[in-house]
């Protein structure tokens, strides 16, 4: 073929098109800008919540009034039976789904000291028996659907720990060998698992941490700032297309440049 015959295709707007993603977390900080994102690209998005119903039907308003199709659904994910429940109702809903991004996350923080064992169960019960919880009532669709897409959302404190944060720290690095192995798994399915592990960023998690210690942390990020929402969701929805179809298992940094 001649250069002069070749033809560069315009950029699909909507790559999800056709697209049904379940966002556990969503009805707030970083699951919410997923949400929307997704929503943006064309896919239809089921906005997961525990107890913010209010916030989470604010996202699925505003996916509606921008031409998009999305669900709020609730469930602890961290209870089997809520998730079964929430799976049941998002397959009424929109049928078999193709992406689910487990963002699902809480804190207890901690020194190591002084934690409890239920700030430990509950971090875990949530952070990472969540996770679990999801993959395996959506598994068969990710398995079944042409190209299926796991995402997890683990944090740079899963690779590199952090003080107080035992538990979190743990739940998060659980992830990352959770989604290396399911990569593996899926792989004969031609479906991929990859983990997201953004750096500290701009939500209500961090609102909560003291000004001291937001100014020790800054001092460790080489782009000298924290990671906005906006910064993460780019990657996600990267993941989530047809794009990244030969790309699985792998640990995607967003961290601002700190060492792991």
């Amino acid at each position: 073929m001649s250069l002069t015959s070749e033809r560069l295709e315009p950029l699909d707007r909507t790559p999800l098109e056709g697209k049904t993603c379940v966002v556990t977390g969503s009805s707030r900080g970083i699951g919410r800008k997923i949400a929307l994102e997704l929503a943006r690209c064309g896919g239809a998005v089921a906005v997961n919540y525990n107890t913010s119903e209010e916030r989470a039907r604010e996202v699925t308003d505003l996916i509606e009034a921008n031409d998009g199709t999305a669900m709020s659904v609730g469930a602890d994910v961290s209870d089997p039976e809520q998730v079964e429940r929430m799976a049941d109702e998002v397959h009424d809903e929109f049928g078999q789904i193709d992406v689910l991004v487990n963002n699902a996350g809480i804190t207890r923080d901690r020194t190591f000291e002084e934690m409890s064992y239920d700030d430990w169960n509950r971090v875990m019960a949530v952070n990472l028996n969540g996770a679990f919880n999801c993959t395996k009532a959506f598994y068969e669709d990710i398995k079944a659907t042409d190209g299926g897409r796991l995402i997890n959302i683990s944090s740079v404190v899963g690779q590199q720990g952090n003080y107080g944060q035992a538990n979190y720290a743990t739940s998060k690095g659980g992830l990352i060998a959770f989604t290396r192995t399911i990569a593996l798994e899926l792989a004969r399915h031609d479906s991929t698992a990859n983990c997201v592990a953004p750096g500290f960023t701009e939500t209500d998690m961090l609102e909560e941490v003291p000004d001291r210690v937001r100014d020790k942390i800054r001092q460790k990020i080489p782009l000298d700032r924290f990671a906005d929402p906006e910064d993460i969701v780019g990657l996600v929805r990267f993941l989530a297309s047809d794009q990244s179809s030969y790309m699985t298992g792998q640990v995607l940094g967003v961290n601002g440049g700190m060492e792991w």
